[in-house]
């Protein structure tokens, strides 16, 4: 009989309605408390107790896979970033590696859209003057008056792209690989140089993957280029962005204004500068949030585990 480690954040909670199904499979569980993830030395209590997990963005350290092998076999990772994962680690000691891409995409794109049509329009800025008893108007931008950047113009950078198009945006883009031709001749986004495309933006829309050519890609240096009317968004994942810079930046005016759904350290520490920053606007890590979205990766997450345990997945 199978042990599992289950740590999904977004599982947890509904577990009556999954605990059948896993059944089905002789699968027993092992359930920690979790508030947000697992970090080294919270899985390692649990290493040679289970032969899979279904994880959220667990510190699966090649120390840790180490550790947990050979009984591990596979880890499920709720979503589609496996940053979090050594996947060298898995691939030397024979521990299969799951997840579900292009999860999140139309979420994430449209809180995108959300951050640029408030921070264009001063919607949530207007609301707070109403509610504090002020008739105060404060002047706003069109979006097809403004340029948005961005960076990765993969699934989610893409569906963000058609988006802005539709509301006559200018749209640059930045990636590290060849961007499809179809999709440039398809919305006319011009593609273009990190340095570049800072330069010329009024939004940046941070998209791509975290990975060593990504790490504080946003920084001291590449903030210095943006406009200081410009605003950065950063949907994608926390160290993308150097975040101490990044409050320096805003703060000096170099910088217009932040929309930001994940951080360096998660949760933001209560006593971070960004708390009290009224050109920044902030979200608790859930621009993934989509009952239709997240049930697909609910089942996917679990087919994934099945598969990587070598059992055949039940219709």
């Amino acid at each position: 009989m199978p042990t599992i480690l289950m740590t999904a954040p977004y599982m947890i909670p509904f577990l009556d309605r999954f605990r059948p199904a896993l059944s089905e499979y002789g699968i027993d569980l092992i359930v920690p408390d979790v508030r947000e993830r697992m970090e080294e030395d919270d899985i390692l209590k649990y290493a040679g107790q289970f032969d899979g997990t279904i994880c959220g963005d667990d510190r699966y350290t090649a120390r840790v896979i180490a550790a947990c092998a050979p009984r591990l076999r596979v880890i499920s990772k709720w979503g589609t970033g496996v940053d979090s994962i050594d996947a060298e680690a898995c691939a030397k000691f024979g521990v299969k590696l799951g997840r579900t891409p292009n999860a999140f995409t139309t979420p994430v794109a449209d809180t995108v859209l959300g951050y640029m049509l408030a921070f264009a329009r001063r919607q949530p800025w207007m609301d707070r003057e109403m509610k504090s008893g002020k008739w105060e108007k404060i002047p706003g931008r069109t979006l097809s008056e403004m340029t948005l950047g961005v960076i990765g113009v993969g699934n989610i950078g893409k569906a963000v792209t058609r988006r802005a198009k539709a509301f006559g945006m200018k749209v640059l883009g930045t990636d590290i690989i060849d961007v499809d031709h179809v999709f440039v001749n398809e919305t006319g986004i011009e593609i273009a140089n990190l340095q570049s495309l800072l330069s010329n933006s009024d939004f940046v829309s941070v998209n791509c993957d975290l990975n060593p050519t990504s790490h504080h890609l946003i920084n001291a240096d590449t903030l210095a280029l943006m406009k200081p009317t410009a605003v950065l968004i950063n949907t994608a994942r926390g160290p993308i962005v150097e975040e101490k810079a990044l409050v320096a930046a805003l703060a000096s005016g170099q910088v217009g204004g932040a929309a930001l759904d994940v951080f360096e350290f998660e949760p933001l520490p209560l006593d971070s500068p960004l708390l009290k920053m009224d050109n920044v606007l902030l979200a608790p890590h859930n621009s993934n949030s989509s009952p239709a979205a997240w049930e697909r990766v609910h089942w996917s997450t679990i087919k994934n585990l099945v598969e990587g345990l070598g059992m055949r997945v039940k219709k």
